[in-house]
């Protein structure tokens, strides 16, 4: 039997819709990764936050057999199709299922994570590798896409530089993350963990750049907050613009709970060495994962000491990318340099030179030394 033919390839600039449940690290990553197409190729990216009336939301995907009726007039799914829906999120689940249908086979659905539905009802999935997923459609990622880029770091840092400049280095940013479905962090956990922080930076002289996570509980912030707040830096309290960016732009070193795929990829993304801090509780998912950044090099255990080491960035979000407009049939133009433009100026004299021309003038300032007139030779006895 043959093949279907593959439809052509949507034109540019591509229709993007980044569909989420809100919340923010679920955003992040369908944000992350839009952008990252964005980047590649010319595209207008609308960002979908789905909401369910009354108690819909709760449902099963497949017990939600009319999800068009319960959305929320805010949600947004209405209007021409997209020619990209990337989605994550149980929420979006019953609307992912059906896109490709409902626009009559015009928009590629992509699901980031695992959906825990069959992965042929998408045209492509995105999960991590330690959900073991594996199959034609399946792109599996170290950690999860995200928003951090060189450019964004940088941007974010200017707009906290006049802050953060003055601290001492080494400079640690310290993400904390919080309860889930397998950890936690007691007062105890918390304890321990400043304890570990607060000695290697009061003997090395250097600064703290903390902040915390919605999930984190109020006793551990507290008694972290109160723990750390003597020693230079800035411990970001939730009010005022968030220096989570900054942070890690201007981080020698990074601490992060195990608790956060996403808190983890985005801090192997920087290059910088990552430290990964015990919490309560533990998940063979999430051990392979440390795993797999250990074994690029960008994490390891915190062990209660600082130091230094290199590794290639991960940069899975850009792969992800990629491969998307691979399987759409979009080409990535060549970026064009342009080559320079030389114009006819004197090249400026080295220093090593210089020496060099000061001892050929003071030759030529130096009077010209008489010809001598050879003697004549003595006649031979």
């Amino acid at each position: 039997m043959a093949e279907a033919p593959k439809p052509p390839p949507p034109s540019l600039p591509l229709n993007v819709w980044a569909v989420s449940d809100g919340r923010a690290g679920i955003e992040a990553q369908v944000v992350g990764l839009s952008e990252a197409i964005a980047r590649l190729v010319p595209c207008e990216v609308t960002v979908k936050r789905v909401a369910w009336k009354g108690r819909v939301g709760r449902l099963p995907w497949w017990l939600n057999l009319l999800p068009k009726r319960w959305l929320t007039p805010e949600s947004g799914i209405e209007g021409d199709w997209p020619d990209l829906w990337i989605a994550a999120g149980r929420a979006t689940l019953p609307l992912s299922i059906r896109a490709k249908r409902w626009s009559g086979g015009k928009t590629y659905v992509v699901q980031i994570q695992d959906p825990r539905v069959p992965a042929t009802m998408f045209d492509l999935v995105i999960p991590p590798k330690h959900d073991r997923m594996s199959g034609d459609n399946i792109l599996a990622i170290t950690g999860s896409p995200h928003r951090v880029t060189p450019q964004r770091l940088e941007t974010e840092y200017a707009a906290f530089a006049e802050v953060i400049d003055p601290l001492p280095r080494p400079r640690v940013a310290v993400l904390i993350g919080g309860r889930s479905k397998a950890f936690d962090l007691s007062s105890e956990r918390a304890a321990q963990i400043a304890h570990a922080i607060q000695i290697p930076l009061e003997q090395e002289g250097g600064s703290l750049l903390m902040t915390f996570s919605r999930r984190t509980p109020e006793a551990a912030r507290a008694l972290m907050t109160a723990r750390l707040r003597h020693l230079p830096g800035m411990i970001w309290n939730g009010e005022g613009a968030n220096p989570y960016f900054a942070f890690l732009a201007a981080a020698d070193y990074i601490l992060v709970t195990e608790d956060s795929t996403n808190m983890a990829t985005e801090a192997a993304s920087t290059g910088k060495p990552v430290f990964v801090l015990k919490m309560d509780g533990s998940s063979l998912k999430f051990r392979m994962f440390h795993e797999e950044l250990e074994s690029q090099g960008a994490a390891r255990p915190y062990g209660g000491a600082f130091h230094g080491w290199t590794y290639e960035p991960v940069n899975e979000t850009d792969r992800a990318a990629r491969e998307v407009l691979a399987r759409i049939g979009v080409e990535i133009p060549e970026a064009v340099i342009e080559a320079p433009v030389v114009e006819a100026a004197p090249k400026p004299i080295r220093k090593a030179r210089a020496k060099k021309v000061e001892a050929i003038e003071a030759l030529a300032d130096k009077p010209t030394p008489k010809p001598r007139t050879p003697r004549a030779a003595k006649p031979k006895a």
